[in-house]
């Protein structure tokens, strides 16, 4: 399913094939936390931001409008009318970050729900039931967020646990791919590698399930608080073990130059709610760096957020207008930020493939992280 076209050093290009169309990586999921975009982007929208997947959030959609109701729908291409490859998270991030009254077993874990209070359980299997509801194209297996630091015995101990519920996340997906009332028979299944800032865990843990011959492989449990050097060591330490031929996704990352430095490493496959977050704040990404639109001195400024960007607010609206929009309160100025900063993510996606396709990734990441870090 994934072809490695080729590489420079460790940067790789390549190609994952799923049944709703082919992945050029390195590529950027855009995050639909609950099947959209926030900020008022819409399906059609992502498509004329050259996004290529949507990644949707499993355990918002199970507590709202429910999987089954999803299900119902058609599953969730049919409910949001995205065509492309869609991936769900697990909702292990959700469960260990957001829920209260978390307690863990072996089984799986119960919390209370963050929205009305109500006690939910959800195991490996409860996980891969919802996602096959859903439909995704991509699911990933449920796993144990372990805060950062943590107790090294305790990181170990939940590598071995995140480990067994992986062998069952791939024993149910089976089972579930086999059924006739199934909305997607044909759902991939990707590992999570965990391990916390531990070397010898995260190789460990690695080692471990790549013997179990998944259809992908993430890193997760980085870019969580820890310096940036350290992400880029767990990286580093990590890819000789996993498969050259397999995809490999570097869950909830990042900036501009975290990306640029992670395909440097190895990686295909990156998400972050940076982009549309930021945006809603004034917080753009350009080509010659960073700005706030907020500032005073775009008040009368009537170029576009980037004289350099094809996106179609660029072509249309005027730094003045958006600003304007922004302290007005006018839901307007969200969408056309959060649609700028997204084409600038892909765009940079699609500049990234370019210059491995043509041997000089090199050089363009240098020219790059002089300027996309950079604060105007």
């Amino acid at each position: 399913m994934f072809k490695l076209i080729k590489t420079e050093m460790n940067a790789r290009r390549g190609e994952l094939h799923t049944n709703r169309g082919v992945i050029s990586t390195p590529a950027f999921m855009n995050v639909a936390t609950a099947g959209a975009i926030k900020g008022g982007v819409s399906a059609a929208d992502l498509k004329n931001v050259g996004c290529q997947v949507m990644l949707s959030n499993t355990y918002h959609l199970h507590i709202r409008p429910g999987d089954e109701t999803v299900k119902k729908c058609g599953g969730l291409h049919k409910f949001t009318t995205w065509e492309g490859p869609i991936l769900t998270d697990s909702g292990g991030f959700q469960v260990f970050s957001l829920a209260s009254l978390r307690n863990i077993t072996e089984e799986g874990v119960t919390f209370h729900s963050h929205i009305d209070g109500r006690r939910i359980f959800m195991g490996p299997e409860e996980s891969m039931t919802i996602q096959s509801n859903l439909g995704s194209t991509i699911a990933m297996a449920f796993d144990e967020c372990v805060e950062n630091p943590a107790e090294y015995s305790y990181a170990k101990e939940s590598c071995r646990r995140t480990t067994r519920w992986l062998e069952r996340c791939k024993a149910k997906m089976s089972e579930l791919n086999s059924l006739e009332t199934t909305v997607n028979p044909e759902q991939l299944l990707f590992g999570i590698n965990q391990g916390c800032t531990y070397r010898d865990l995260r190789t460990e843990h690695m080692k471990e399930i790549a013997d179990l011959n998944l259809d992908g492989y993430a890193i997760g449990g980085l870019a969580v608080g820890e310096p940036t050097e350290v992400m880029y060591d767990i990286i580093e330490n990590v890819e000789p073990y996993m498969p050259k031929d397999k995809i490999r996704y570097l869950m909830g990352v990042g900036t501009p130059l975290n990306i640029l430095n992670s395909v440097e490493r190895g990686v295909d496959l990156f998400d972050c709610v940076m982009p549309s977050r930021n945006a809603r704040h004034g917080h753009l990404f350009t080509s010659k760096g960073i700005i706030n639109i907020n500032n005073n001195k775009y008040d009368t400024d009537m170029s576009p957020i980037d004289d350099e960007c094809g996106c179609p607010v660029c072509k249309r609206y005027s730094r003045a207008y958006i600003r304007h929009l922004l302290k007005a309160g006018e839901m307007l100025s969200s969408r056309l930020l959060v649609l700028h900063n997204l084409w600038f993510y892909n765009n940079l996606m699609a500049e990234i493939r370019n210059a491995l396709d043509e041997n000089r990734f090199s050089e363009f990441k240098k020219e790059k992280e002089q300027i996309l870090g950079k604060r105007i």
